[in-house]
């Protein structure tokens, strides 16, 4: 009998070899982690300096289009659907907080509650009483923005792998990356354990929908599961030498650590000041910049003092920059429509009137689905 003839070991490891792309391979098909959080960060900018619904729900569109054409196949892949989920939760607990505590009022009474008097120092609360179109309007636009800046961080969550993003961690902050490491996995952890608990609980033939026998069979193994994982992962971080102390002289630690600390708070309050609407812009941006200068001028006088080493470390490239530029693109457009429309960007509900549409802003949101175009397609479907 005639024996088929087999391929050499050599060769057919060079086959297999080829036919499975390695993970670096497959790191260079999408963008930079720090740029999807950059971009995700611009566009949560860019929906907190509005309240306009039209554009709010553009930045959720705009977000997921891109989640859903440049998302992997990794466990946090699923985090947008999670986020969303939390979004619409927020509408709703801060529409049933203005029907409970009040607000905004108007002219025009939906229904009225059955109010209770407040003592003199609880004055601007009530309890009960008149519901209002008005009020109800001004709630859901609250409540949508908060919604829309929990969706830009959920698009972040399932497009920027958190192992590529540690590895993108300056040798400054290698002290603190068992710490960081705990922060960045426990959500991606969250959306995979849900998965795993709902698979196992439907082999069971569990199907009860009663909110102890979730609570019992959902909630309380999807957060023990997750924290475990994520302190296992931490540990053998731990094992490998992560979180080490260096021999750092005490002038040059003290110095560092001054300069990142305040280049951090007024990095908060110049994005506190870019968020409201009373402090001028010029102000906000000039004090942004210069706390990112200071907090840049730490990370790498305390990086030369460390050391730390990578192993083909990811490169920021052009496509990484083209991809940080259309969320910025979106947070300009607001920027020239608060100088040349800004009654669009905070649309009045008293009287009630359809809110107009900042085309300069509709414009900037619109150029932030640029990373759909630029970033390969790693899988379809819906987020």
């Amino acid at each position: 009998m005639h024996r088929p003839r087999r391929e050499p070991a050599a060769r057919m490891s060079t086959r297999t070899s080829t036919a499975r792309p390695t993970m670096q391979t497959a790191a260079r098909h999408t963008a930079h982690p720090v740029a999807w959080w950059a971009w995700a960060l611009l566009l949560a900018t860019a929906a907190g300096r509005t309240a306009n619904p039209w554009l709010l729900l553009l930045i959720v569109a705009v977000a997921g289009l891109v989640v859903t054409w440049c998302r992997g196949s990794e466990p946090w892949s699923g985090a947008y659907r999670v986020f969303l989920a939390i979004g619409l939760s927020a509408i709703a607990v801060r529409m049933a907080f203005y029907i409970v505590f009040g607000g905004s009022d108007g002219p025009t009474v939906l229904f009225t509650l059955p109010s209770v008097t407040l003592p003199e120092w609880a004055a601007g609360f009530r309890l009960g009483g008149n519901v209002t179109a008005e009020g109800a309007l001004a709630a859901l636009y609250d409540g949508l923005r908060l919604a829309t800046l929990l969706v830009c961080v959920g698009a972040a969550n399932a497009l920027a792998s958190p192992r590529r993003l540690l590895r993108s961690v300056p040798a400054a902050l290698y002290e603190v990356s068992v710490a960081v490491v705990v922060a960045l996995s426990v959500a991606p952890q969250l959306v995979a354990s849900v998965g795993r608990v709902r698979r196992a609980r439907a082999l069971r033939g569990n199907t009860s929908r009663s909110p102890a026998n979730l609570m019992r069979t959902i909630v309380s193994p999807v957060l023990h599961d997750a924290l475990d994982r994520s302190l296992a992962l931490a540990a053998a971080m731990a094992s490998r030498g992560y979180g080490r102390a260096t021999g750092i002289p005490a002038p040059a630690r003290r110095a560092t650590s001054a300069s990142l600390l305040i280049g951090l708070l007024g990095l908060c309050a110049g994005a506190y000041a870019l968020l409201g609407t009373t402090t001028p812009a010029p102000l906000a941006w000039t004090a942004v910049a210069v706390s990112a200068a200071v907090a840049v001028f730490g990370i790498a006088f305390a990086s030369k003092r460390v050391p730390h080493t990578r192993y083909r470390p990811d490169r920021f490239g052009a496509r990484d920059w083209a991809v940080v530029a259309s969320g910025a693109a979106a947070v300009a457009g607001t920027v020239l429509s608060g100088i040349y429309e800004p009654s669009a960007l905070w649309p009045a509900t008293n009287p009630l009137a359809m809110p107009d549409l900042p085309m300069w802003a509709a414009g900037g949101i619109l150029l932030a689905t640029a990373p759909a175009l630029l970033v390969p397609s790693a899988r379809g479907g819906t987020p």
